[in-house]
């Protein structure tokens, strides 16, 4: 027996491709919204700010200038909510107090750092995923001519049914294992 050796268990540490949700979607949205109401409420005031309120008003109006604004906000609130949400060096030291580590990588700061790194690569491809389902919505509506359509259903509703959908599989494959354990 004291020959034996055993081989470690096999780990791994997930890191969502979107770990901010919908949270970015609802800031960049009420960003865009705020300036075209201030504009309608500015408008009817005559003289300068009035003309600066409606020039405001038919920019936004414009569905191209719209679409693009709101994309781009939709990237930086994902990446400013994963910053204020997600701490590295947190995890890293969690990481290293349970013993782990990853091959490779020193324990520490290094893996903080590592961390942030592969983060920030899988970040940029979820960013933009969430921007494009966001504005999904108003390209389909502007193609097809409904312009109704962003408001049937919104990338916002589908990216929360579909997150309603994969908990709720999440929670069903957790009690089925559970199920295994209990015939022990």
């Amino acid at each position: 027996r004291g020959m034996k050796m055993y081989g470690g268990v096999s780990t791994y540490l997930p890191l969502n491709v979107n770990p901010a949700g919908v949270i970015p979607i609802i800031f960049a949205l009420s960003i865009m919204l705020f300036p075209s109401m201030i504009a309608n409420f500015l408008g009817g005031v005559g003289g300068t700010v009035g003309s600066i309120a409606q020039s405001i008003g038919v920019l936004f109006q414009n569905p191209w200038f719209y679409g693009v604004s709101y994309f781009f906000l939709v990237i930086l609130f994902t990446y400013f909510y994963t910053a204020v949400t997600f701490d590295p060096k947190a995890i890293s030291t969690n990481l290293q107090k349970m013993g782990g580590f990853i091959p490779g990588i020193r324990p520490g700061q290094s893996t903080a750092n590592f961390m942030y790194y592969i983060l920030n690569r899988v970040l940029l491809i979820g960013a933009l995923f969430l921007g494009t389902i966001a504005v999904m919505p108003s390209i389909v509506g502007g193609i097809t001519g409904v312009m109704v359509f962003s408001f049937l259903i919104g990338g916002t509703a589908l990216l929360i049914v579909v997150s309603v959908v994969l908990e709720t599989i999440r929670q069903i494959n957790a009690q089925l294992q559970m199920r295994e354990y209990e015939t022990f």
